[in-house]
């Protein structure tokens, strides 16, 4: 398969810029608002924005058990920022009736690095991407306190004394605290696409 066909769920969050990543990726973007364009892609991108919001207009509009299903039946899906938070199995500091795609084994804490001011930018070392250090934007996001033994951590940030984990992997599933789609650097979105294609 030489240029899958990967969706960016479209029901909010930053998805023209996911867009442009993952054509200059080598895949065939589309934006996913429906049952029926889930169904017509081979991966998914579920973009940064607001993970209540996300997880409350997926659930009207019908798609959060689809996109459970999807991810279940072994779809790559790959969550940045608030999607990160849809992909995880716990999320510290969620609102009690917030509902997740899950499928990766980490607990995740929304807003960790702070409100909209405490925005900022460090660049990552992740070797999985090859290269340089890439630019990483980070927006009120979350980070990932632990994760299970099936996780791959992928990149660290320092956090005063600490290494805090921001982008894992686990079998077909990516997510990152950060947004790659901001910086013209499509490095994560290549790796996605590659994901993809070997899942396919």
């Amino acid at each position: 398969m030489t240029s899958p066909r990967v969706g960016v769920l479209s029901i909010q969050g930053d998805v023209r810029e996911h867009l442009r990543a993952l054509a200059e990726a080598g895949a065939t973007a589309v934006t996913v608002g429906s049952t029926v364009e889930l169904a017509a892609v081979d991966g998914l991108v579920i973009p940064g924005g607001e993970s209540t919001t996300i997880s409350r207009l997926a659930r009207i509009d019908g798609l959060l058990d689809p996109l459970r299903a999807a991810r279940a039946a072994g779809m790559p899906m790959y969550g940045s920022c608030a999607g990160m938070i849809m992909l995880a199995d716990r999320v510290e500091d969620a609102r009690p009736d917030q509902e997740f795609v899950a499928g990766i084994d980490m607990t995740v804490r929304r807003n960790a690095f702070g409100r909209q001011v405490d925005s900022f930018e460090a660049d990552v070392d992740i070797p999985a991407v090859g290269g340089e250090p890439l630019r990483a934007v980070f927006i009120r996001a979350p980070w990932v306190e632990s994760v299970g033994p099936a996780v791959d951590v992928l990149a660290r940030v320092s956090r005063g004394d600490d290494d805090t984990i921001v982008a894992v992997r686990q079998g077909p599933l990516l997510a990152t605290a950060f947004h790659p789609e901001l910086t013209g650097d499509a490095r994560v979105h290549e790796l996605f696409v590659e994901m993809v294609r070997k899942q396919a």
